[in-house]
C-alpha cells in the first residue's frame, strides 16, 4: 500500500514494546502500547522528517513535535511515517521520495490526501490511532476514500507547533484518525489542550469519552446541497441517501440556503493559503536548487502568495471574519451541517487531479476540492463519516460540520452514526485491481 514509510527497526520497536509491558497499570496513559505512524508533516525525534519532498528527504528529527511529544507521553509506540504529499499540498498522496499510496479498495485508485498514508494504514488494520493534519480537507478527504473516520477539531483546541509567527490566524490543525468515533475521541483527548508558549488556544476543552450513542430525535440537521458546487451524479445522490438515514434515526433535516456565495468563500481562501503557504516557504523559494524540486503547484501557490497586496489580504480577512458570524448564527440554531467530503469519487492513481468534475473544467489544482473550504476557512470541527459507497464499490463519505466548539457533540452524533451503520467494520479493503 506504500502507507507507512521510514520504518522503525522491528527488534527496537519490540524491545520498547516489552519494556512498556513491565510498566505498573497506574502510570499507563491512553495509548498505552498502541503503535502509531506519525504523519511525515510532523516531527518525531530519530526519524525523517521528509514532508514528501527531496528537498528535505535528509532531514532527521532532532526533536518530538507538541502533538508527538504528547502521543508519546501518553503510552504510544512510534513505529514510522505516513506517506504524504508534497508538503501536504494536494489531496493525492504521492510523492518523488517515496512514491504513490495506493487505495486499498482498488489499488489503481488515487488513497487521497493530504493523510492518505494515515487514511490506508487505518483501513488495513496496520494502526488502531493515527494523526493527521487538515488545512483543506486531509483528514476528511482521505478518511471518506478509505471508509475511516477524520476529523478536523475546532482550530485552536489542538495546538500547533510554537515556532515562526504565534498570533496570525493559521489555516491547518492537526487531528485525530480512527475507525470509529470512540477511537477519534480518544486520540483527540490526547492531542488538546493549551500549550502555554502560544497566546492561542483553548484553555480547557474535556473530550469525554467513552462516547454515547444517543437517539437522534432531537438532533436537527440542515443540508448545504443547494450550494452551486459541481458534483459527480453519485456523490450527490449518497449524500442524499445519507441524509435520509439521519431521518430514519430521528433527526430532522433541512435543506437550506446559504448566507454567502460560494465564489465568495473560496476567493477569500485562496488568498488566505497562497499567503500562507508562501511565507512559510520564501526561504526555499528563493534558493534556485530547491526551486527547481518543486512541484508545479507549490511553485504556483508561493507565487500567487507573492504577488497578493496588503488590500487583498485584508479583503479576504474581512470576508472571514463576515462568513464566521453568518455561520455562527446559522448553526447556533442546528446541531449539524451535512456536506459531501469530496466532490469526486477516487480518481486514477496516475492523474495528479481532477481536470474536470461533470464537464465543469477545474481552474486550480485544488478546486475540485471546494466542498471542504466552508470549515476550513472559519476553523469549525468536523469529521468525515463513512457513508457507503459507490457502484465501483468505492467508498465515500460525508462531512459533519458543527459550530464552534460543538466537537463533544459532533462525536456523539457521529457515534450514534456509527452504532447504526459499522460501514469500516462490514466492508474491510478488497485490495481490488
Amino acid at each position: 500500500m506504500n502507507a507507512i514509510v521510514s520504518m522503525r527497526d522491528e527488534n527496537d520497536i519490540l524491545n520498547e514494546a516489552l519494556l512498556k509491558e513491565k510498566q505498573p497499570n497506574n502510570s499507563r496513559g491512553a495509548l498505552h502500547g498502541e503503535i502509531i505512524a506519525v504523519k511525515d508533516l510532523a516531527n518525531a525525534k530519530g526519524f525523517p522528517t521528509t514532508q514528501g519532498s527531496p528537498i528535505f528527504a535528509n532531514k532527521i528529527a532532532i526533536h518530538d513535535d507538541l502533538i508527538v511529544a504528547r502521543m508519546r507521553a501518553a503510552g504510544a509506540i512510534i513505529i514510522g511515517k505516513t506517506n504524504t504529499p508534497e508538503l501536504g499540498l494536494g489531496s493525492n498522496t504521492f510523492n518523488s521520495v517515496f512514491g504513490i499510496t495506493k487505495n486499498p479498495y482498488n489499488l489503481s485508485k488515487s488513497a487521497g490526501g493530504s493523510s492518505g498514508g494515515a487514511a490506508v494504514a487505518l483501513a488495513c488494520d496496520m494502526v488502531k490511532y493515527a494523526d493527521g493534519s487538515d488545512m483543506m480537507g486531509s483528514l476528511r478527504n482521505p478518511a471518506a476514500w478509505n471508509n475511516v473516520y477524520g476529523m478536523r477539531p475546532t482550530w485552536g483546541l489542538v495546538p500547533s507547533e510554537p515556532m515562526d509567527d504565534l498570533y496570525l490566524h493559521k489555516l491547518s490543525t492537526s487531528g485525530p484518525m480512527a475507525k470509529d468515533p470512540n477511537n477519534l475521541a480518544i486520540l483527540l483527548r490526547v492531542l488538546a489542550g493549551k500549550d502555554k508558549r502560544q497566546p492561542n488556544g483553548v484553555p480547557f476543552f474535556d473530550i469525554n469519552v467513552p462516547l454515547r450513542a444517543r437517539s437522534l430525535k432531537n438532533k436537527r440537521i440542515i443540508s448545504f446541497m443547494r450550494w452551486d458546487l459541481p458534483f459527480e451524479d453519485e456523490t450527490k445522490d449518497l449524500t442524499e441517501q445519507a441524509l435520509k438515514k439521519f431521518e430514519e434515526l430521528g433527526a430532522f433535516v433541512e435543506v437550506i440556503d446559504l448566507p454567502m456565495p460560494m465564489e465568495k468563500v473560496w476567493e477569500a481562501w485562496i488568498t488566505l493559503r497562497s499567503w500562507s503557504i508562501s511565507n512559510s516557504l520564501s526561504e526555499e523559494f528563493q534558493d534556485p536548487i530547491k526551486r527547481k524540486l518543486m512541484k508545479k503547484p507549490l511553485i504556483w501557490e508561493i507565487m500567487r502568495g507573492q504577488s497578493l497586496n496588503i488590500e487583498e489580504i485584508v479583503e479576504a480577512s474581512k470576508i472571514r471574519s463576515e462568513w464566521f458570524k453568518e455561520m455562527a448564527l446559522l448553526l447556533g440554531k442546528f446541531d449539524a451541517a451535512v456536506l459531501p467530503s469530496t466532490q469526486v469519487q477516487p480518481f486514477n492513481i496516475e492523474e495528479e487531479y481532477p481536470e474536470f468534475i461533470s464537464n465543469k473544467r477545474m481552474d486550480t489544482y485544488h478546486r475540485w476540492m471546494e466542498v471542504v473550504v466552508p470549515a476550513s476557512l472559519i476553523g469549525l470541527p468536523a469529521i468525515n463519516l463513512p457513508a457507503g459507497f459507490c457502484k465501483n464499490r468505492l467508498p465515500f463519505g460525508i462531512q459533519l460540520i458543527g459550530k464552534q466548539f460543538s466537537d463533544n457533540n459532533l462525536l456523539n452524533i457521529a457515534e450514534s452514526w456509527h452504532r447504526a451503520t459499522l460501514l469500516p467494520e462490514k466492508y474491510p479493503p478488497i485490495f481490488a485491481n
